[in-house]
């Protein structure tokens, strides 16, 4: 192609991908923002505003507002860390600020963003994609067509309006698909080293996806090979294994860190049927993830044109992934044998643009009756999945798209005949018509209306005002959460608050807080959390932690200074006074606060503590800290009295017998009522396993003033730990509430806490200096005396893998203390305490990188000297 001509493909392109957002554009100029309510605006506008300050502020690695504190790059290379178009993005809005045209870009701006970094993205997977089909002999105007029906559809949306960064993915495919070719054809492997390299650097998920969706490719085109004298197939295994290998080394110090992140999470398995075939989504007329557009239908039954090589590929490879979308196993695959999702399905809109491609550059294989015979079976198809119980109700979006199948039949008939030559041409603009109507469509139809706790009118995007809602991010809370920051002397005392169930309400609105919403977490917070020390965060949900349950003792070892609280929020800890209010809210200060960093000599271990009371555990982190592995002498578990032999059950509105709970009322349980009531101290911790017998609904569970919500028995957002501890203050009387219906309820204990082993630790820290703590990013740097020559400085830093300690100049062990934290071995009198951190394996990674990145350019250069350049 000519410079004039690739300067009009651009410039088609972009024209063609700003009329694609049509909708988001009206809607942004109107005030409106068509993002997901829930993941979008709690994760993806949230990630992207944190990570740049993040960046601009030098933490490239770690910081410690992420949650409790935690490794970034490697939690967040699942969104965008590691993203090439958020890096790139990130870049020019810091070049935007630094030469004074923006300033301080809040969350808004990233939702501003969106709209502008997707026309972008669209307009180069327009480019790309035309260079693929190009490559396989396709000429530009209808490799563009292929490129826009790959690129305009519904699921890229749909990507973009929920999840962005799954966008991202639709860039790398065409860039794999091309370095394939350049091998099977030419032996030219540079190509595809560069997009293995990019696609892992970019997201591992992804990267793993789009490496089977290429492999597939690869199998399919050595069944049907395109050119003569292409490469035998074992130099193209030899090529593909060199530069797969090559360009993984090259992305490693990205990719390692991410996937270590990914090995460290914890996520529950996932226990459901996947049945190999379960058909719901009309792709034909009522898509939610995919639309198969009329133009690949019709091709279908072109029978002369499969006797072109790249007809049947195409048309091939389009039937077997739409057949497979309908597989929940094929979706299991490709989330890594989880839980089915359906990501991957770009393939099959891209395969589908070849299809319709080969066939206009062809069309003058066709006649007047291969056309009719090709419309009658559309019209057939269109009818069969009419007539099918699938999922879909009658709207502009389902109707426009059946009567869009009919214009292409028409056109394509009259395409057909001869006498009328610009019918093609016709055909051309009706199918790029089509995506464009039918992605507008779907835009305002499925990606707008009423959400839960968003004020949104059905076609409509989310109101800037949202952003300042009490539902998201409100005056008061704000107000109140800066007037408590800046009354506060310590700068890494936490807020224990987030609004409804946005537990990424800290990063909204910039404090240190105690919650995280993220699919990659550090997988010992996890663990701490929901086995070791049972905490109720409020709502059963995987991939999130918040607050500490309303536990004293875990405030107090977790530097949680401060609890915000609404007028319908669950009981205050014990000991936090009222200190401030704005509103319907109010903070509450923790009266017995303990240092950041505490030393202690009594060690605890996991094993000695496995099968002790939560009460013990807390007991025993207060008393010294508990270890994971301990060759020393070691301290029995404290004991703690359970209350359940001097208490009556009493079942309510329910019969109760043999473990088995059935709630007969509208909320119904169980009381238990303590004989004695010289027994109870200030608070109770009531602990039990609970399971409803049926899957049918999520429930809520109320034990006495203390609410949380549990999720539905087949939900994959279930953790399935159904061992609940749940913190009140002490009553005569615990009632156990839940909905009606039939229950597993087992395992009572009942413990009474008296804070006397929290008093005590707060007094003997008061007599001890307070060690001076500078903790930002992945720098901590601690000055501690210990007169009292204990052996280890106990600090609330989330274990991670990538920490490094020096303790007076010598390198120390950083040890996993209590369950999920940091313990690091001291000496007696001052402790100068060094802490770092770098993402695993970053400085081997950056070594191997280096070396690949110098062996992929000898390998090209020498390919390059050896064979002449064919294209």
């Amino acid at each position: 192609m000519t410079k004039r001509k690739w300067l009009g493909l651009v410039i088609v392109s972009i024209i063609t991908a700003i009329m694609a957002h049509g909708f988001m554009l009206s809607e942004w100029v109107q005030g409106r923002y068509v993002i997901g309510p829930n993941d979008g605006l709690s994760q993806m506008i949230p990630f992207k505003h944190f990570l740049y300050e993040s960046m601009r502020d030098g933490n490239f690695f770690y910081s410690e507002r992420f949650g409790l504190g935690g490794g970034t790059f490697s939690q967040l290379g699942y969104y965008f860390s590691t993203s090439i178009i958020f890096l790139g993005t990130a870049l020019v809005t810091a070049v935007l600020g630094w030469i004074g045209i923006l300033n301080a870009p809040g969350l808004q701006y990233w939702a501003d963003a969106t709209v502008f970094v997707s026309i972008i993205r669209v307009t180069v997977i327009l480019l790309i994609t035309t260079v693929f089909f190009r490559l396989i002999g396709l000429k530009t105007q209808f490799a563009y067509i292929a490129a826009v029906i790959y690129s305009i559809s519904i699921l890229y949306f749909r990507h973009v309006t929920y999840w962005e960064f799954f966008a991202d993915a639709m860039v790398f495919l065409p860039l794999l698909l091309i370095g394939a070719e350049r091998i099977m054809r030419y032996g030219k492997p540079g190509w595809f080293v560069a997009a293995v390299a990019l696609s892992m650097i970019d997201n591992f998920y992804f990267a793993y996806i789009n490496f089977l969706l290429t492999f597939s490719y690869i199998i399919a085109r050595w069944f049907i090979p395109l050119v003569k004298g292409e490469l035998k197939k074992k130099k193209q295994i030899v090529q593909f294994l060199a530069g797969g290998l090559l360009g993984a080394a090259i992305s490693s110090p990205f990719f390692v860190p991410a996937v270590y992140g990914y090995l460290n999470n914890f996520r529950p398995p996932f226990e459901g049927d996947i049945p190999f075939f379960d058909m719901k989504e009309n792709i034909l007329s009522d898509g939610k993830l995919v639309v198969l557009p009329a133009i690949a239908i019709l091709c279908l039954f072109l029978f002369p044109l499969y006797r072109k090589r790249g007809f049947r590929l195409f048309a091939i490879l389009t039937v077997v992934l739409a057949v497979l979308h309908a597989s929940p196993a094929v979706g299991s695959v490709f989330n890594g044998l989880s839980a089915p999702q359906f990501r991957w399905e770009h393939m099959l809109m891209l395969t589908a643009g070849g299809l319709a491609a080969v066939t206009l550059q062809n069309r003058k294989a066709i006649h007047l009756k291969h056309a009719a015979i090709a419309v009658l079976g559309t019209i057939a198809v269109y009818y069969l999945f009419s007539i099918m119980e699938l999922e879909g109700k009658p709207s502009l979006y389902a109707d426009s798209l059946v009567v869009m199948a009919l214009i292409t039949c028409a056109v394509a008939i009259l395409s057909a005949v001869r006498q009328f030559k610009h019918w093609d041409i016709a055909l051309w603009i009706v199918i790029i018509g089509s995506s464009l109507v039918t992605v507008n469509l779907f835009q305002k139809e499925k990606l707008t209306g009423n959400h839960p706790n968003v004020e949104q009118v059905q076609g409509q995007g989310i109101p800037q005002s949202f952003f300042t809602s009490d539902a998201y991010n409100g005056e008061e809370s704000r107000e109140l959460v800066r007037r408590v920051s800046s009354l506060e002397k310590d700068p890494l005392a936490r807020i224990d608050w987030m609004i409804g169930t946005r537990n990424n309400t800290p990063i909204v609105q910039d404090f240190l807080g105690t919650s995280i919403y993220s699919s990659i977490l550090n997988q010992h917070l996890l663990h701490f959390y929901l086995d070791d020390l049972s905490i109720d965060m409020g709502r059963e949900s995987v991939s999130r932690y918040a607050g500490f349950g309303g536990r004293a003792n875990l405030y107090s070892l977790l530097n949680g200074v401060y609890a915000v609280r609404s007028e319908k929020g669950n009981p205050i800890p014990f000991g936090f006074d009222e200190v401030t209010d704005s509103g319907d809210f109010k903070a509450y200060e923790n009266e017995h606060r303990l240092p950041f960093v505490r030393t202690v000599n009594k060690i605890y271990t996991e094993k000695e503590l496995k099968n002790s009371p939560v009460l013990a555990r807390e007991h025993a982190m207060l008393t010294g800290a508990v270890l994971e592995d301990w060759d020393g002498r070691s301290e029995p578990s404290p004991a703690e009295e359970n209350l359940m032999d001097q208490v009556t059950v009493q079942p309510v509105r329910a019969v109760y017998e043999d473990d088995k709970l059935v709630v007969t009322g509208k909320n119904g349980g169980i009381d238990l009522k303590v004989s004695d009531v010289r027994l109870l101290k200030e608070d109770a911790y009531v602990s039990f396993y609970l399971e409803r017998s049926t899957a049918d609904i999520g429930f809520h569970l109320k034990v006495n003033d203390y609410k949380t919500t549990r999720k539905r028995g087949d939900s994959i957002y279930r953790t399935r730990v159904n061992d609940i501890t749940i913190r009140v203050p002490s009553e005569e009387v615990i009632r156990i509430r839940v909905p009606e219906g039939t229950y597993t309820l087992s395992d009572l204990q009942l413990y009474a806490e008296d804070y006397t082993t929290l008093k005590k630790a707060e007094q003997k820290n008061n007599q001890s200096s307070e060690s001076a703590v500078a903790w930002k990013g992945g720098h901590v740097n601690v000055q501690l005396d210990n007169p009292a020559e204990d052996s280890l400085a106990v600090m609330p830093i989330p274990f991670e893998k990538g920490w490094t300690a020096k303790v007076n100049g010598k390198k120390v062990s950083v040890l996993k203390t209590n369950y999920a934290f940091t313990g690091i071995p001291i000496e007696p009198g001052t402790n100068q305490i060094e802490m770092t951190y770098r993402p695993p394996y970053l400085w081997i990674s950056l070594i191997i990188s280096v070396f690949a990145l110098f062996g992929t350019l000898a390998w090209v250069w020498r390919n390059t000297r050896n064979k002449p350049f064919a294209d």
